[in-house]
């Protein structure tokens, strides 16, 4: 199952314009940054990366799996 989750992330065919990417990796490390910061609730801090490295990667490939699948309804 994992390798079919990761097989849809990296698959497809970029779907952001540059300013989408741009902004999706600026945020995602912005985020991830701010979560590796020390805080009292570790799950939210596990929360905020797990969003940052998802937003990052998004930008990084261009491609969005949410967009594809609404731009198909």
């Amino acid at each position: 199952m994992a390798n079919a989750v990761i097989h849809d992330i990296f698959s497809g065919r970029p779907n952001l314009t540059t300013t989408e990417r741009a902004v999706s990796v600026v945020l995602g490390l912005g985020i991830a940054a701010a979560a590796a910061q020390p805080r009292p609730n570790k799950l939210l801090s596990l929360a905020a990366l797990i969003v940052g490295a998802g937003l990052a990667i998004r930008g990084a490939t261009g491609h969005c799996a949410i967009k594809a699948a609404s731009e198909q309804l």
